[in-house]
């Protein structure tokens, strides 16, 4: 029992010690803050730089309530308080305070005060364990480069272990250094670590530093000036085949479903790019019916809305067929008509379902963000769409060359009468096949509603530039259909930067009709019986 009271005695002893020791830290840190206001700017911008060198943790909240106008204190100079919804309430503790002078005024700040506390800011996150903190700290210095955050740098930079955020402050440093009196040897050194970083914000310090320099190092800096853009130059232009690869997916998606209803069975299906809308819709379904019912599945909502927009337009598409086409086969101007009018009534029906505005898709956490690689950046919605709009042709070219309906598919494509005579139910086979290239658009729908507006006239902004896809391709080939998304889609971002959006497509489009005159079958023209 004697042990057990001594035991209480003793931690009961160490607690009031603890409290009594932050109490008398931050009493240490009053005269500190009474000190900002005190005196003028100068005078505000010690006191500043004072607490920041206390090191007390309460020290990142003062300078941020200062930061925000919510500092007070008399005019002669006092003890500042801190203004509250209520009243005034003590910096430190936060308890309400009563008995104020009459003659508070807020602590003005200018800009070499902001500055001031922005770089104790600087100095307090440059040493936290949080690596986002530190990261952000960093880079703050390297934007500011002020010649008074050099020793700081020079400590920090001894104990950081991080490549990253040691890589940002050596920047900063050498930014810094080519703003002081520095040997010609540290300067030197310093536009060695500028230019490795070798983007444009590089470019662009050694710019500035250029007509400052002395004469002896500007050599050295044009000649990394030159040797950044050229490396520049060959990334923009990896860039813009990327940007291609992008359009180009989303292209394949829009056009392969196409590809089978309009280069397979030669029907011309103005309705597809409503197949491609419908499938957005259909996330948005799906999506919304996740977070109500099922809030931690969110992140897997593009799993289930793959196979449910395949069937939802597959069945569409085979009640298209069944309703409307199989009546006009052979009649491509009348299946025009016919489709063009369905398009219409599907962009009403949907505008009535849901509203003629804008439905928002979220991106799971999986497709959000960016990533860079080399001198480019790479969104990960865009590199996810290209790898699915792969997956879906390797799929479906699988499923054509090495499956009894893909078979049937190609035979009754060939030879109609003697796939018939063979026994086989070619109405059939037309039903599945136009639900296929059907099903095909929705899914395309599904990766358009990460990239895109989901709208009632999505479709409309696809079904030219499919078109244009398969005819260019090659009618009824798919690795045609292939190469002619990825082709159009890197032309298009080649022409944007010089014609424009607009003016690129229209002389992507002039292209394509110069190319069709001496190629009417496309790229890839199929050869022996199908041509017929």
């Amino acid at each position: 029992m004697y042990r057990t009271i001594q035991i209480f005695l003793v931690a009961l002893c160490l607690i009031i010690s603890a409290f009594a020791t932050g109490a008398r830290a931050q009493e240490d840190i009053r005269p500190l803050v009474d000190a900002l206001g005190q005196g003028g700017f100068p005078q505000k911008i010690e006191a500043v730089g004072a607490l920041a060198a206390s090191g007390d943790p309460k020290v990142a909240e003062i300078l941020g309530l200062l930061s925000d106008g919510k500092l007070f204190a008399p005019k002669t100079g006092g003890a500042v308080f801190l203004e509250t919804d209520s009243g005034y309430a003590d910096v430190l503790t936060g308890a309400p305070v009563t008995d104020v002078p009459g003659n508070l005024q807020k602590i003005r700040l200018n800009n070499g005060l902001r500055g001031a506390i922005s770089a104790a800011m600087s100095q307090l996150t440059l040493l936290s364990p949080d690596r986002g903190a530190r990261f952000a700290a960093a880079q703050d210095l390297l934007k500011e480069a002020n010649p008074e955050n050099l020793d700081l740098l020079n400590s920090a930079l001894a104990k950081e272990q991080d490549a990253e955020i040691k890589a940002t402050m050596e920047a900063a440093r050498a930014v810094i250094l080519l703003k002081t009196d520095a040997s010609f040897e540290d300067k030197e050194a310093a536009i060695a670590t500028i230019a490795a970083r070798g983007n444009r914000d590089a470019v662009n310090i050694l710019n500035a530093a250029f007509s400052s320099a002395p004469a002896d190092l500007q050599p050295a800096i044009q000649a990394h000036i030159d040797g950044i853009n050229q490396k520049l130059a060959i990334w923009d232009v990896v860039q813009n085949i990327w940007y291609g690869l992008s359009l180009g997916s989303v292209l394949l998606l829009a056009a392969i479903g196409l590809a089978i209803t309009f280069g397979v069975m030669g029907v011309i299906n103005m309705a597809h790019g409503e197949m491609v809308m419908l499938g957005a819709y259909t996330t948005y379904v799906v999506q919304q019916t996740i977070n109500s019912a099922a809030p931690e599945l969110a992140n897997f909502s593009l799993a289930f809305a793959v196979p449910a927009a395949f069937l939802v337009t597959g069945l569409i598409g085979i009640g298209i067929e069944r309703g409307i086409i199989r009546w006009l086969y052979g009649r491509p101007l009348e299946t025009l008509l016919a489709t063009w009018g369905l398009s219409l009534i599907l962009q009403q029906t949907i505008r009535t379902i849901f509203g003629p505005t804008n439905r928002q898709v979220d991106n799971p956490s999986w497709m959000s963000g960016a990533f860079d690689f080399g001198g480019m950046s790479i969104t990960w919605n865009r590199m996810w769409i290209i790898v699915f709009s792969i997956a879906v042709f390797f799929a479906l070219l699988l499923l054509l060359k090495r499956s009894k309906f893909g078979l049937q598919m190609r035979a009754v494509t060939q030879n109609r009468r003697m796939a018939s005579s063979m026994g086989i139910r070619t109405p059939w086979v037309d039903a599945f096949t136009f639900g296929l290239g059907s099903g095909i658009a929705g899914m395309a729908g599904v990766a358009l509603s990460q990239i895109d507006n989901v709208s009632p006239n999505l479709g409309q902004n696809y079904i030219i530039d499919s078109f244009m896809v398969v005819v260019f391709g090659g009618v009824g080939n798919l690795w045609g259909t292939l190469v002619g998304a990825m082709t159009l889609g890197i032309a298009n971002k080649f022409l944007e930067p010089y014609a424009g959006a607009v003016l690129g497509k229209i002389l992507i489009l002039v292209l394509i009709i110069l190319f069709i005159q001496r190629r009417p079958r496309g790229l890839f023209a199929l050869k022996g019986r199908a041509v017929e």
